[in-house]
């Protein structure tokens, strides 16, 4: 493959924003170059910054089983369309949920021809399953997932401390993460039956749940050594539990862009789009969150894309009781995220450390995803960060037009998305051959031998 060059006036990369040719050949960033370099310059994008592939680690494919959902196709073709160009799978909402190691294969087989950009795997953690975590460390998963309160699926049991206990023994000694939906079922409150408010779905989601699940991860983690990662962060309490974590304990945190950009008051009665777990909380949890970002007590954020049609979303009736808890955001993570904290002093280094550096080191990918730098794929997303855009949820590549930011002005559009150098979306389309690869934790595997 002949060598590529992107030019741009702004390359984020880990140690600042500098003026720089990216050389790229086979596929592999080989050298930043100055801007002025002579060289044959194949993609020129002036002031428009060139960021690194989006890496997002909280993704929700629901394929094989639920792909009346989402699948593989179009979950990666919003991705590509919103600067990511890596995506990590939840083991859940898949049937079968990805429990042990056939359950894997059939997840890899159902992946073949479909991937726009790359995708790896968690694994999951539920009760009874301790005996599979080897097979499925060998099988090719980044890491584990559990729930420590319901689910929502069946076929994805919440765990208890004793059975997370042996599962973060196994865990620990693997080296890998666990990430885990940190809310204890002991503080969550009953809500209607039947009801529009969404008042209801807050008051029964209390920030304790949030604060006493975190409590218990990270004793356990001082405990066995392993390595937590708390999901989707969306309260003051939850930041305060971690930063009480004991001595030996191994935790980091992410939130998403639906908690740094919405607030409990501003959503209207029956807006069952905006329904997840834990819900979006008041205007001074949204403030709360945004400020722990910059301070660095939350390593990263990730979408969370979890997508329904939109009869399961109950937007008929617009009854909480009944709507699936999930926010369909891949493709807007980005904008969303930049939308929210470049108003609180964070740059475009800030926001590539959270949406790729620190989400592939969690996955076990930082020596080839995640950054500019030689070495890395070549993984970009030109990213027109000065620009305001209007959210019209029908031109969105995922399966269901159903989102809470249908109607939103956000900031930041995607103008291209590169996966090892070739061009996945023009800023129009997706474009391109099928050439997204299963990731693997110790190297990228070829997709011809990923899918046999």
């Amino acid at each position: 493959m002949s060598a590529r060059v992107f030019r741009s006036r702004r390359v984020v990369t880990p140690d600042g924003i500098v003026a720089a040719c990216v050389v790229v050949q086979d596929g592999v960033i080989v050298s930043l170059e100055p801007h002025g370099a002579p060289l044959a310059v194949t993609d020129e994008l002036g002031d428009v910054a060139l960021l690194p592939g989006v890496v997002d680690t909280h993704v929700h494919v629901n394929e094989p089983g639920r792909t009346e959902w989402e699948g593989f196709a179009t979950a990666t073709a919003a991705a590509a369309a919103g600067g990511v160009t890596t995506i990590v799978d939840m083991p859940l909402n898949s049937i079968p949920a990805t429990n042990d190691a056939d359950a894997l294969r059939a997840k890899v087989r159902a992946m073949a021809g479909q991937l726009t950009v790359d995708v790896g795997l968690w694994g999951g953690v539920v009760p009874g399953n301790a005996a599979a975590l080897e097979d499925l460390a060998a099988a090719g998963v980044l890491g584990f997932k559990c729930f420590l309160s319901p689910s929502g699926v069946d076929e994805f049991g919440h765990v208890d401390s004793r059975s997370l206990g042996i599962a973060m023994a196994i865990i620990g000694a693997l080296d890998y993460p666990l990430l885990a939906h940190a809310e204890d079922p002991a503080a969550l409150r009953p809500m209607p039956v039947s009801t529009r408010r969404h008042a209801d779905w807050l008051a029964s989601r209390p920030p304790e749940a949030e604060a006493q699940a975190i409590a218990l991860l990270a004793r356990l983690s001082a405990a066995t050594g392993a390595h937590v990662h708390v999901v989707h962060v969306a309260s003051r309490a939850a930041l305060d539990a971690l930063a009480a974590a004991p001595a030996g304990a191994r935790l980091t945190a992410e939130t998403c862009p639906h908690y740094l950009s919405f607030a409990a008051e501003e959503i209207a009665d029956g807006a069952t789009a905006f329904k997840c777990a834990p819900p979006i909380r008041e205007a001074r949890e949204r403030d709360a969150l945004v400020a722990a970002l910059v301070a660095r007590e939350l390593a990263l954020v990730a979408s969370d894309h979890s997508p329904a049609p939109p009869a399961t979303k109950a937007l008929d009736s617009g009854d909480f009781g009944r709507a699936w808890g999930g926010i369909a955001s891949l493709e807007l993570a980005l904008s969303a995220t930049w939308t929210a904290v470049a108003k609180r002093g964070a740059t475009l280094v800030h926001l590539a450390r959270w949406t790729s550096g620190a989400p592939a080191e969690l996955a076990g990918l930082a020596a080839r995803k995640g950054a500019i730098a030689p070495g890395r794929d070549a993984d970009f997303v030109a990213f027109d960060d000065k620009v305001t855009f209007g959210v019209n949820a029908s031109r969105l590549r995922q399966r269901h037009a159903v989102t809470p930011y249908a109607g939103r002005a956000l900031r930041g559009v995607v103008r291209g998305t590169w996966l090892r150098g070739e061009r996945v979306f023009d800023g129009a389309a997706v474009t391109g051959a099928r050439a997204g690869r299963w990731q693997r934790r110790a190297s990228a595997v070829d997709p011809a031998q990923a899918f046999a």
